[in-house]
């Protein structure tokens, strides 16, 4: 196991101390976060891995300057795999939503080539019909659209063209902006969206807007055209394909089909990535002078977007209070917000407190059935708890989750 605990910035205090025996903080005020609570995060862990949930893992805790984390397991459970680092590169899944499709919307939207609130057909013309035509972008980014949760897998289809010819032809269930459904139709339309408004793919606009700004060195699409497969943690055995194993190759089947480029799902990364773009969101959308998103669409991501007609709490992209909101544990306040992928990740950020964490996993390995949904609850809770000095509870008090 591989452990870094450091400061991320230089300030009036520093964390000195690089070992898993504790971290000394030196200055006038207290340190951000206590290293005597890193051990039950680390136990946790170690448990699911233990009990053979997932293989491997890395973890990652901030807050003001202060970072713990932490590498765990082996990229399989085959004797003699690889051990996980803290640069291994995950398959992110769904985080993709919010770390590429959303921000890429918002800021096509910011330089006034999408309007949040004009119908979808108005830049998708194909999907007009059928109860679709009320659909808004804003519907989309808040899983508010009324589509059905996927794209159908038989017959078997390939290619962007096919996909949106079945995503343009699903029907609401609800009429749009009256229910929630979490949906990646909507997402993988978001993505169209993107290539059709900036004239380029969704992969190679958030590189150039958003991955290269902000330093993101191993996030991309399609991670194989540019690093070794060594680095990257495989997913699933495909049993219906000789067992072939994805290693570097999406493992969500919908964006497969699409060759790795989807709204919904195709992003890999590392934790050293995933928290610059959380330092550049709790900074209102700035990082190292490097303006990434305005203030306001940092707040529309990240604060209720869904009106209160619907009782899930969403931003335009963001996760606040849903039935999958389970990385906010006990403690993290209504307000806080994130997201998960499907290969057993998080994101999550609480403003409140200027904290956020991040895993990243191949719990997906080998065979697609293991279940991590209780250390996702436990993982929120252990963070906020590694909190120093700062009163979780009279936020429940003032702001109590719905």
């Amino acid at each position: 196991m591989r452990v870094l605990l450091r400061a991320i910035t230089m300030t009036a205090s520093a964390c000195i101390a690089f070992s898993t025996a504790g971290c000394a903080w030196l200055g006038p005020r207290p340190a951000p976060l206590d290293a005597a609570r890193f051990a039950p995060i680390d136990h946790a862990i170690g448990s699911v891995i233990a009990e053979r949930r997932m293989p491997g893992a890395v973890f990652h805790l901030e807050r003001a300057g202060m970072a713990y984390q932490k590498a765990y397991g082996s990229y399989s459970y085959e004797k003699g795999a690889a051990a996980v680092t803290p640069a291994t590169v995950f398959d992110a899944a769904s985080l993709t939503k919010i770390v590429a499709t959303a921000p890429s919307v918002m800021l096509l939207a910011e330089e006034g080539r999408i309007a949040l609130d004009a119908p979808l057909v108005r830049y998708l013309p194909e999907c007009a019909g059928q109860g679709r035509d009320p659909i808004t972008v804003r519907h989309l980014l808040t899983h508010t659209s009324g589509l059905p949760a996927g794209l159908p897998a038989t017959p078997g289809w390939h290619g962007l063209a096919r996909a949106l010819e079945l995503a343009c032809s699903r029907t609401p269930t609800d009429p749009p902006g009256t229910a929630f459904r979490y949906s990646d139709v909507n997402y993988i339309l978001l993505g169209e969206l993107v290539r059709r408004v900036s004239g380029q793919p969704l992969d190679r606009f958030a590189r150039q807007r958003i991955f290269t700004p902000l330093g993101m060195r191993d996030s991309r699409f399609v991670p194989l055209a540019a690093l070794e497969a060594a680095r990257i943690a495989p997913t699933q055995r495909l049993a219906g394909d000789g067992l072939r194993l994805l290693q570097g190759e999406v493992h969500d089947p919908t964006a497969r089909r699409m060759d790795g480029v989807a709204g919904s799902a195709g992003l890999f990364t590392t934790a050293a990535d995933l928290a610059r773009f959380a330092r550049m969101l709790l900074a209102g959308g700035e990082l190292d002078g490097v303006r990434v998103l305005s203030r306001d669409s940092v707040r529309l991501m990240t604060t209720a977007q869904t009106g209160p007609a619907i009782v899930a709490q969403r931003g335009m992209g963001m996760d606040i209070d849903s039935p999958f909101a389970r990385p906010r544990g006990k403690l993290f306040p209504l307000g806080s917000y994130g997201h998960t992928g499907f290969t057993g990740c998080i994101l999550w950020i609480d403003p409140a407190s200027g904290t956020f964490y991040v895993l990243l996993s191949n719990r997906v390995y080998p065979d697609d059935r293991n279940n991590i949904l209780d250390l996702y609850a436990r993982l929120g809770t252990l963070s906020a708890e590694a909190v120093n000095g700062f009163d979780f509870a009279a936020l429940h008090k003032t702001n109590p989750a719905r």
